[in-house]
């Protein structure tokens, strides 16, 4: 990609303006370029510098239908762990399910990798050449007319009267639940995720644990020598895990797992962010939202970024075919079924069974339901298949 600038004077131009190059937004880059869009047609803005985006650790879980849209740009392999089977519990209930890969005759059924890693991957694309890329830089507005979209741009957070003219603007870049702007379909989980790698005694290769708990799901995902733990808390429990001495947090993590992996012997560096439902934002004949921007979801399955590379996947074929008002129509009516079905999957995981307090009803109907669902196989095939896949 080219690295550009502010300091020029005079309004830039282009026909597809992507705001926010992470994962989903160099990914519809790279898949507009091979459905035959020019690269100089196409600008994508970023608020972060590329080696900023680079050293980013944060465990990102890929399903296998997001390894498939990477397969087609060119940007896999990738440095990732492969998971081979899901295992799914509720804390102190009778009854699991267990996904494995051999009964869907795939390699893998999803992969955990680095968002550093990714991106790094997907910007050295040498499709992208030509491709204008504006970083650091922030869209301080936009005003969408009836011919094109104008975006105010500043550099350094104080905007200098710089304008990108384009026919269209995909917004990509969604940010935290708690600094969003409210969409129609909006919740607060009042629950907080604490994210880590963690190291055991006796870890199971390639075998990935959602395991569900009175204040919200515990994920542990197998990368490199461990595990990327996603630990989902009440907000006043966040706050005392993240003040313990690692020694007491590994225990704490222990006590609200169990010993299935053995001791719990080491962590990283501890953060955590809010957690909330902001999906269905709205539309308009020449501005579309895409992936984090579109839907912020709950982190139980693991699905937000594999959501929006099929958003990335739905658009760049749309707009290759069609004018920008007719292929935002449509892709608006093609996405509504996917997204509709993940998020209420994901909604109702946060919200009936991983919050709802020890002893209730729903727990136990939720240990029950998995034992149900790991003996009926259509029921599991549906839900791998919603989880591997999706709706593109």
């Amino acid at each position: 990609m080219t690295d550009s600038n502010l300091s020029a004077p005079g309004t830039l131009h282009t026909d597809i303006a992507i705001c926010g190059a992470g994962p989903v937004g160099i990914t519809l880059a790279a898949l507009l370029i091979k459905r035959g869009i020019a690269p100089d047609r196409i600008a994508l803005i970023d608020g972060k510098t590329i080696d900023q985006a680079r050293l980013d650790p944060r465990a990102i879980a890929l399903s296998y239908g997001s390894r498939q849209i990477l397969e087609d740009v060119g940007a896999w392999p990738l440095a990732a762990t492969a998971i081979h089977e899901i295992h799914v519990s509720r804390r102190g209930h009778f009854g699991r399910a267990l996904i494995e890969r051999d009964d869907y005759q795939l390699s893998a059924l999803g992969y955990v990798s680095r968002y550093g890693d990714l991106v790094t991957t997907l910007a050295g694309l040498p499709a992208l050449r030509g491709v204008s890329l504006l970083r650091p830089v922030q869209v301080s507005s936009s005003d969408e007319q009836a011919d094109g979209v104008n975006i105010v741009l500043s550099d350094g957070g104080v905007s200098d009267g710089r304008l990108l003219r384009s026919k269209i603007m995909v917004q990509a870049e969604g940010g935290l639940f708690g600094a969003q702007t409210g969409k129609t379909l909006q919740r607060d989980y009042d629950q907080i995720a604490i994210v880590a790698h963690v190291q055991t005694s006796a870890p199971i290769p390639h075998r990935a644990f959602e395991r569900f708990t009175d204040q919200g799901p515990l994920a542990l995902l197998p990368q490199d020598d461990g595990y990327a733990l996603v630990w989902c808390v009440r907000p006043a429990n966040a706050a005392e895990l993240l003040a313990l001495t690692d020694a007491l947090f590994l225990q704490a993590l222990a006590d609200a797992f169990g010993g299935r992996l053995g001791r719990f012997q080491r962590v990283s560096q501890r953060n955590s962010f809010p957690l909330g439902l902001n999906a269905r934002p709205a539309t308009s004949a020449r501005t579309v939202a895409i992936g984090n921007a579109a839907q912020t979801l709950h982190p139980v399955a693991g699905q937000g970024l594999n959501l929006g590379l099929r958003d990335a996947a739905v658009l760049a074929k749309l707009l290759a075919q069609d004018s920008a008002t007719s292929a935002l129509e449509k892709f608006a009516a093609r996405r509504k079924l996917d997204r509709s079905m993940t998020i209420h999957m994901t909604d109702m995981m946060a919200r009936v069974f991983a919050s709802a307090p020890e002893g209730a009803l729903s727990q136990t109907l939720l240990g029950f339901s998995l034992g149900l669902v790991d003996a009926f196989k259509p029921a599991k095939n549906l839900l791998a298949e919603q989880m591997m896949f999706g709706r593109r």
